[in-house]
């Protein structure tokens, strides 16, 4: 066991992040980001935290500090709050070393950007559900390693931080070293019928969603437009961590997620990362244009080849592109906001996608709760200008979005951040299980194309839930 101001490191043996996070799964607050996708930039750490020392909870104005209720902005409830507990960085372990983590929904945005909506809001997601973690065990995919890093915190004392901090490891590891026994039954009666999957939009009612947002375009009140159909399914005898698991097998993503909220979990396998704050230096990851796979090769690359050299998905990523350098110069030095990388092919299980990067440096003063509010919702999956874009979508979509398209992941006590996009994510809620799909919708588009878009998107969910094979 090794301290460093305050902070106890100690290095535990290497295995599955999935295997590992079986002995919390049930516990609420547990949570697993999970790099099921390796990959040397952005599929190298995977962290499991648990227990929380205290939760953050917002919905519909309302904020809730454990109990206690608190008004005000959630984005700046947890400013003041993360002011509480500053830490610097050890460099020699995976970035995320303690701090909040959680759900960010979509419709976190009225607290950015207010503007009245009618849409219904049957499943109840909150705004934001975040927790508090002075523990969390690490790994590293390509070093074969894992720890347990453990921060003292909430004690402020130099003596009961050191003394908590190695309460808390001893208990973690004395957990893991003897866990409980855990039986898991993956049986045909976890599997939800094709039959009883529904959207609120079906193929003609979606094409004329469409069509409303190209006349908008016409009208010129936008640019671009992200619009999504929400599928709902119930089954009382699923089981959420294996739905997880067999996800997992059958669509490995680098940005996989499983949250434990209580009454809500949540199960991602998302492709995409919103936002990289590392010692002030910014990332944004945005994902413009999606292909099926298919299982014959020659096939399968003439489809990558297709949306590489399709003028029109080019279009719809150099528009988000603008839009996310536009969002980083809120914060960002001006001069440092530069493209990394633009509409490059990235490949993954079940589709093909054109993903461009962003890059900038924080200006001194901000940090990564402005950073957050300057960017969020991400621009891939509202539009541009990305206001307007998000009117029309409430205007359009029958049900609020929840954490679909909203963002899921970490904020570090060290100043430093991670999230996701939530695409390709699961909401359960008892037996109600809700996941949605959608895509860029531009002057061009057409609007049966852009449907079965949405079902492209959403095929390794309806698998997952189907499906107990790899097929």
């Amino acid at each position: 066991m090794l301290v460093h101001e305050h902070i106890l490191k100690a290095e535990i043996p290497y295995v599955s992040p999935f295997s590992l996070f079986a002995l919390f799964h049930d516990q609420t607050g547990a949570l697993l980001f999970h790099s099921a996708l390796a990959h040397d930039v952005f599929g190298r750490y995977s962290y499991i935290a648990m227990e929380p020392f205290q939760t953050l909870v917002a919905k519909n104005g309302r904020i809730a500090l454990d109990s206690a209720p608190l008004h005000g902005n959630p984005f700046l409830v947890l400013k003041t709050l993360l002011a509480d507990y500053k830490q610097s960085t050890l460099v020699d372990l995976p970035p995320f070393q303690g701090g909040i983590a959680g759900a960010f929904s979509y419709d976190l945005y009225p607290y950015i950007e207010s503007f009245s909506t009618d849409q219904s809001d049957n499943m109840q997601f909150p705004d934001l559900s975040v927790g508090f973690y002075d523990v969390v065990i690490s790994f590293d995919h390509q070093a074969l390693r894992a720890w347990i890093v453990s921060t003292g915190w909430p004690e402020k004392t130099i003596d009961k931080r050191i003394s908590r901090a190695k309460q808390r490891l001893d208990h973690i590891r004395d957990f893991i070293a003897n866990p409980p026994i855990i039986n898991v039954d993956e049986t045909a009666l976890n599997l939800c019928k094709t039959d009883n999957i529904h959207s609120h939009f079906n193929e003609k009612t979606y094409a004329d969603a469409v069509t409303r947002v190209i006349e908008h375009i016409k009208a010129g009140d936008v640019f671009e437009a992200n619009i999504s159909q929400c599928f709902t399914t119930q089954n009382p005898h699923l089981l959420p961590f294996d739905l997880y698991k067999r996800l997992m097998r059958q669509n490995p993503a680098p940005f996989a997620a499983y949250l434990n909220l209580g009454e809500f979990i949540v199960v991602s396998a998302s492709p995409e990362r919103f936002l990289k704050l590392k010692d002030g230096f910014v990332e944004t990851r945005p994902i413009k244009g999606t292909r099926r796979r298919d299982p014959d090769p020659v096939v399968d690359r003439a489809l990558a080849d297709e949306l590489v050299n399709s003028e029109k998905d080019r279009a719809e990523n150099i528009m988000i592109v603008d839009l996310m350098r536009n969002d980083l110069s809120k914060v960002c030095r001006e001069d440092s906001v530069m493209v990394g990388q633009l509409c490059q092919l990235e490949t993954y299980p079940s589709v093909h996608h054109l993903v461009s990067v962003v890059t900038g440096e924080l200006k001194p003063r901000f940090g990564a709760i402005d950073l957050l509010m300057a960017t969020f919702p991400g621009g891939s999956i509202t539009g541009a200008p990305k206001v307007r874009a998000m009117q029309i979508i409430a205007s359009i979509e029958p049900t609020k979005r929840g954490i679909y398209c909203g963002s899921i992941g970490f904020i570090g006590f060290d100043g430093n951040l991670d999230l996701s996009i939530a695409i390709r994510t699961y909401t359960i809620k008892q037996d109600m299980i809700t996941f949605q799909a959608g895509g860029a919708v531009v002057i061009d588009s057409n609007p049966q194309d852009e449907y079965q878009e949405t079902l492209t998107k959403s095929h390794a969910l309806h698998h997952a839930l189907t499906h107990l094979d790899e097929s």
